[in-house]
């Protein structure tokens, strides 16, 4: 069966736990705006069985501290072109930059890490 995707932006961060639900309607917001400006599938991960590692593990990605929670999140389009034009209409949004320029944000945006990825295999 054929994926309607071929690009995929992956985000990695760090979330209090008191924030989780001002997080959620956050995240429910901007996917709501990728979706719009064309990005195909937008989902937001919330850590349940996420093991801490002896080298690396999500919660050494991101200096997990104690009270918070690892969101694992992806955004999927159609080609890294399309990506290209949708990041671009998203981060001109005006509801964008006003949560950007915004000191309400419920995560440490310093510690989230993010990434685009060419899918090499996917059944």
């Amino acid at each position: 069966m054929k994926k309607n995707y071929a690009y995929v932006d992956g985000m990695i961060l760090p979330v209090p736990s008191k924030n989780i639900a001002a997080y959620k309607k956050m995240a429910t917001t901007m996917g709501k705006i990728w979706i719009e400006h064309g990005a195909i599938n937008y989902t937001e991960c919330m850590g349940d069985d996420v093991p801490a590692g002896k080298y690396t593990s999500f919660a050494k990605s991101v200096k997990l501290k104690k009270g918070e929670v690892v969101f694992f999140s992806w955004i999927t389009y159609k080609t890294k072109a399309d990506r290209n034009k949708v990041l671009k209409k998203v981060m001109s949004d005006p509801r964008v930059v006003k949560f950007m320029d915004s000191e309400v944000i419920p995560f440490d945006g310093e510690r989230m890490f993010w990434g685009g990825f060419k899918p090499v295999v996917s059944l």
